[in-house]
């Protein structure tokens, strides 16, 4: 069971909690290039061995890549440091390693002097806070991710504001030995930045807990640190000029989508005057900023009934009237919809992610290509489609592909009026190009 005395860095300097290990033949060449992911796949599991106290200089640490690797017991428990090595023992790169999960080793430095400790932990955040002033000054009262995981060097880790509340998400158990922390970091960082937060909330989603093998009693610590009630995890922030609720214990994500915030307001932009329908709505936010902006009438359907009584609570907070809420399937609806002989002026796609996995790749392309197929159905010519999609294995050229597909099949063309990618404050790592995941593109449907 992993301690939380959350204080002390974890480092070479306690038997068994640091190891090494090295990849397969011809494995390494990702990590060479700092990527930080280190699947199981990877790994030469028979090299895994622990480097003791009597092991700590660099000269012991050298000389035991050279010797010939044994078996070791005990084995490493998640949030122990490891050394990755490639097979033939040259040192690549230092990270945590959780032995239960698929992606086996986060990586954190890719130089051997640099330990994983606190003080790591408080440079890399102190320094993604900082990064998104580099954009202006920050709405206390608005909202914006301060951390974004592999992006700001930071895997397993992801921070919203929301006016004075953090939400705070684990997606890697190695991270869970420091998470008491990174999160007195995290708030001390916003503090410092011109953003102080009174709230906060920490939570790990169930299909993280389940595939890094989370024991209920490191959950419950974790979920510990929150300092809101849980009938208090109704948040109001100012979004778009509007005023907006997410819910924090129960929301997608971290309670919202705030990598779609410009996109929301670009959207708007078109939407003046025309009947829209907005697919996949969530709690409103490319409906709302349409409404807004003089939309006849907007039409926002979503699967969810809670996210749509959020939705139409937005809508009463802003006084927005030429707007409804439908519950619905997205694929259904737009079926029933072109069976009625309904059109649509602009229609909005923002669908969930179709893609967790390379391999769920061709079966979301066939599931973007029908959605977005049936969305043209309903637009006359000079129509506006806004459409996006959140699967980071999902490329933009193979979404601008697939559109060319819907308009072969459907024998309209389709013009770009912008291709468009997440608000700013979601910055991506150059090494993880999994980090440059969201997509949004304006057509006009001739």
């Amino acid at each position: 069971m992993v301690t939380f005395n959350l204080m002390q860095p974890t480092s070479a300097s306690t038997d068994a909690s640091h190891w090494q290990i090295r990849t397969r033949p011809n494995r390494h060449f990702p990590f060479l290039s700092r990527h930080p992911w280190v699947l199981a796949s990877t790994l030469a599991h028979d090299t895994l061995r622990p480097i003791l106290k009597s092991d700590a200089s660099d000269q012991a640490l050298q000389a035991s890549a050279d010797d010939s690797a044994q078996p070791t017991t005990p084995q490493p428990k998640y949030g122990d440091v490891v050394d990755l090595l490639d097979h033939d023992g040259n040192w690549i790169a230092r990270g945590l390693i959780n032995p239960e999960s698929r992606l086996r080793i986060r990586l954190y430095v890719f130089a051997k002097e640099l330990a994983i400790d606190s003080q790591l932990w408080s440079s890399r955040i102190d320094q993604a806070v900082a990064r998104r002033r580099l954009m202006g000054t920050a709405n206390p009262e608005g909202g914006e991710r301060l951390i974004f995981s592999e992006s700001d060097l930071l895997s397993g880790l992801i921070v919203d504001r929301y006016a004075d509340c953090l939400s705070v998400q684990f997606t890697g158990a190695v991270l869970l030995p420091f998470a008491e922390h990174l999160v007195q970091e995290v708030q001390a960082a916003a503090a410092k930045h011109g953003t102080p937060c009174t709230k906060v909330l920490v939570r790990m989603d169930e299909a993280t807990v389940k595939h890094e093998k989370v024991s209920e009693d490191d959950l419950r610590q974790l979920e510990s640190l929150t300092s809101i009630e849980e009938t208090d995890s109704t948040v109001w922030y100012q979004h778009n000029g509007l005023e907006m609720a997410i819910d924090l214990q129960d929301g997608q994500k971290t309670g919202g989508y705030l990598d779609q915030q410009n996109n929301h307001a670009a959207a708007a932009a078109y939407m003046k005057g025309r009947r829209v329908l907005d697919i996949c709505t969530y709690t409103g936010g490319f409906a709302l900023a349409a409404a807004r902006a003089g939309a006849s009438e907007v039409v926002a359907v979503d699967s969810s009934e809670r996210a749509l009584a959020i939705a139409q609570r937005n809508a009463e907070r802003n006084q927005l009237t030429n707007v409804r809420f439908e519950q619905g399937d997205c694929f259904h609806d737009l079926k029933e919809r072109h069976q009625r002989g309904e059109q649509f002026d602009a229609i909005i796609l923002d669908p969930p992610r179709f893609a967790g996995s390379r391999k769920q790749t061709e079966a979301a392309l066939r599931a973007y290509t029908r959605l977005n197929a049936s969305a043209v159905d309903l637009i006359p010519p000079g129509g506006i489609l806004v459409t996006c999609s959140c699967s980071g294995r999902v490329s933009r050229s193979d979404f601008l592909n697939m559109l060319v597909d819907v308009g072969r099949k459907r024998r309209r063309d389709l013009v770009v009026l912008e291709s468009r990618g997440p608000s700013p404050d979601h910055v991506f790592a150059i090494s993880c190009p999994e980090s440059d995941y969201l997509k949004c593109i304006v057509v006009q449907v001739m």
